[in-house]
């Protein structure tokens, strides 16, 4: 009897671990189906979210619009101040309200907020096409994220900034990401994945840093609407 319930006990745990044996390809493809598919999420070629940043008890609302790998401006409301930061392939520029230090003028970007503001340029990640984009993925392991087992990838980019990713083991969609920018360690957590003509999207993101905690609450997505790209140039 006791050898039979050790062997049963053996056979759940072979299975178990055999259920997360897949390789980092197997992950990522799994993914990918999961936000609906390589050819729908090459078919986006522009996108406008309009959002609202839950900060102290304070929301703003923003507008983000993006022509895929080519051009971006996000432009927030802050005490009836407009905040704007945008590149249009070429170059950056911004406009910070006066409480915020700035002029209320057009301004250059500096180049650390323009890197930042460059990564939003792919709206689908480092993990879409990453072989493309000379990004490298390994599997770091499995972990729970929320009492859910999740696969711990690790992706170095082409530019060499370095990211932990975790994709849910049942949905293949990710939860949460780690990093590091300006020095801060940077925490992402990803909910309220809703579908969008065929493609999942985290309308809910929650980020933690050393400055507190906020969030991004997604109202409306629209894909391959027309985009006036006089909006991304600096006046």
């Amino acid at each position: 009897m006791k050898m039979n319930k050790l062997f049963a006990t053996a056979v759940a745990a072979f299975i178990s671990v055999s259920g997360f044996a897949q390789t980092v390809d197997e992950i990522v493809d799994k993914h990918i189906a999961a936000l609906g598919g390589a050819d729908k999420l090459k078919s986006v070629n522009t996108m406008v979210a309009e959002r609202s940043l839950s900060v102290q008890g304070m929301d703003i609302p923003n507008v983000s619009t993006l022509i895929v790998n080519k051009a971006v401006r996000s432009e927030s409301t802050v005490m009836g101040n407009s905040m704007v930061q945008a590149f249009d392939g070429t170059s950056a520029w911004m406009i910070r309200p006066t409480m915020m230090g700035g002029t209320g003028e057009p301004e250059d970007m500096p180049a650390d907020q323009l890197k930042q503001l460059k990564g939003q340029l792919d709206p689908f990640g480092p993990l879409f096409n990453y072989k493309e984009k000379g990004n490298k993925v390994e599997l770091v392991g499995t972990e729970k994220v929320d009492k859910k087992d999740n696969y711990h990838l690790k992706v170095t980019t082409a530019g060499g900034d370095v990211l932990d990713q975790y994709i849910d083991a049942a949905t293949y969609l990710i939860t949460k990401t780690k990093t590091s920018a300006n020095g801060q360690d940077v925490e992402i957590s990803f909910s309220d994945y809703k579908d969008v003509d065929g493609i999942k999207i985290a309308y809910t993101m929650d980020i933690a840093n050393q400055m507190g905690n906020l969030a991004f609450i997604t109202n409306k997505i629209k894909f391959n609407s027309s985009v006036d790209e006089k909006v991304f140039k600096k006046p």
